[in-house]
């Protein structure tokens, strides 16, 4: 399969093939077109290297209010239009669905630059070479080194028998190091539009130290613990947040947030936004429905301002529909440390925490999750960071966690398997609950 992605006029004759074709009344088409690269590193040798191109075009239609919906991943015209007739065939069994509306007419999207050439083009040899040093450094100081590095291309495109017509090219580059010794380890994952943006030289210092510091790590009581959150951390303990603000749970009354709009639900300083056009963030430029991603406030300095409301909940509610949140900043209002390191020198007691891994809910009604430190667990004392501590699982709630925030850097990179790339801070929480300590 060639690896040149689907252009704009591509898909545009896609499109005009699919729309003069249909019978049904309502017809949306969509393309993923991506192409991705990466080398896979373990006990500091590369042991993977591959590229792949996957296409995916995708065809709704709607017959009055039977939706039928049928996938395809080659993109010759005899393929297209068994698509479409697959799409009609069911559309034809299928029930009607009562919260189906038609598509969207034409937006208007931003135009953010989203597609960097250098990633695009960036070949094996060259992602080798910037692996290199990194699998050195490990090396030399006598670690595993274990990660990724990935560029990819994408084309994504909608249209629709409405006129809706929606094109975008983006790029992403993503760089991931877990650095192994054998009772410790550090890590580090960051992803960038611009692949000269990873800094992975950084980044691997960044591991490595923390695998060093942490070894031998001491073992203590499980507890309430004054903690340093890394962005990251942050990260893991903001999501379950971000998942709850869709409208249609709140007014059915089975969210956390049920009856708090409009009312505070953390630290007052405490502001979260969507910034899709952000260059330092992967946001989109539309959603699934052709809707354009736009700038939105969730929560201004404490207090729950906005929902998300898909278009039928919107509808239901008279109101206007909203994207959910993409390319996430939080903030802490008021005066801020400059890293981490200030952080901990303001601290006279309390555990630095880099990563969480494995959450998942223990209580969705008010948000109360449990996982596990990751990655660089540290004991802080008289400002200062003393050892390694063995890892512990914790039980705590953001909606409890995020009522006050001691203090807290500016917004920082954060990016996790769990819950991709976000601008967060490093906070400093009180009182989180470090439920029992792990064996490892």
């Amino acid at each position: 399969m060639s690896t040149t992605l689907a252009s704009k006029e591509t898909f545009e004759r896609i499109a005009a093939l699919i729309l003069s074709r249909s019978t049904a009344d309502d017809t949306l088409v969509g393309l993923s077109d991506s192409h991705s690269a990466t080398l896979r590193f373990a006990n500091n040798q590369v042991v993977q290297n591959v590229a792949a191109r996957t296409p995916s075009l995708s065809v709704r239609v709607a017959i009055g209010k039977r939706v039928g919906r049928a996938t395809t991943n080659q993109l010759g015209r005899a393929s297209i239009l068994s698509t479409l007739r697959r799409a009609e065939e069911i559309a034809g069994l299928a029930p009607d669905d009562p919260e189906f509306l038609p598509s969207l007419p034409p937006q208007e999207y931003d135009s953010a630059m989203r597609f960097v050439d250098a990633t695009a083009n960036a070949r094996p040899g060259h992602i080798a070479q910037r692996v290199r040093p990194v699998v050195r450094a490990c090396d030399e100081r006598g670690l595993s080194g274990a990660g990724i590095m990935t560029n990819q291309s994408t084309v994504t495109g909608l249209a629709a028998s409405s006129d809706l017509f929606a094109f975008d090219r983006s790029t992403s580059a993503t760089f991931s190091l877990t650095a192994t010794a054998p009772d410790s380890t550090g890590w580090v994952m960051t992803r960038h539009r611009d692949i000269n943006g990873l800094r992975q030289g950084e980044r691997t210092d960044s591991a490595v130290d923390k695998a060093l510091r942490s070894k031998n790590p001491r073992r203590i009581e499980p507890g309430h613990y004054t903690v340093i959150l890394e962005p990251s951390a942050t990260a893991g303990l903001l999501g379950p947040l971000l998942w709850s603000l869709g409208a249609k749970s709140y007014h059915k009354g089975n969210s956390a947030l049920a009856g708090k709009l409009g009312s505070a639900i953390s630290d007052v300083r405490l502001t979260l936004k969507s910034d899709p056009s952000n260059p330092r963030l992967l946001g989109s430029r539309f959603n699934g429905d052709g809707m354009p991603q736009r700038p939105q406030t969730w929560v201004e300095n404490g207090v729950l301002k906005t929902l998300h409301y898909d278009r039928f909940t919107a509808l239901e509610h008279g109101v206007e529909a909203n994207p959910g949140p993409d390319a996430v900043t939080m903030s802490i209002g008021g005066p801020t440390a400059r890293g981490v390191q200030e952080l901990i020198e303001q601290t006279e007691r309390g555990i630095l925490i880099t990563n969480f891994w494995y959450i998942r809910y223990v209580n969705a009604s008010d948000l109360t999750i449990t996982g596990m430190t990751r990655d660089g667990t540290f004991l802080i004392e008289d400002g200062k960071v003393v050892c390694g501590l063995r890892n512990f699982r914790f039980h705590d709630s953001p909606l409890r966690a995020f009522q006050q925030v001691d203090a807290a850097t500016q917004p920082m990179e954060s990016v996790t398997l769990e819950r991709g790339k976000m601008l967060l801070p490093a906070v400093k929480l009180p009182e989180f609950n470090l439920s029992s300590v792990t064996e490892f």
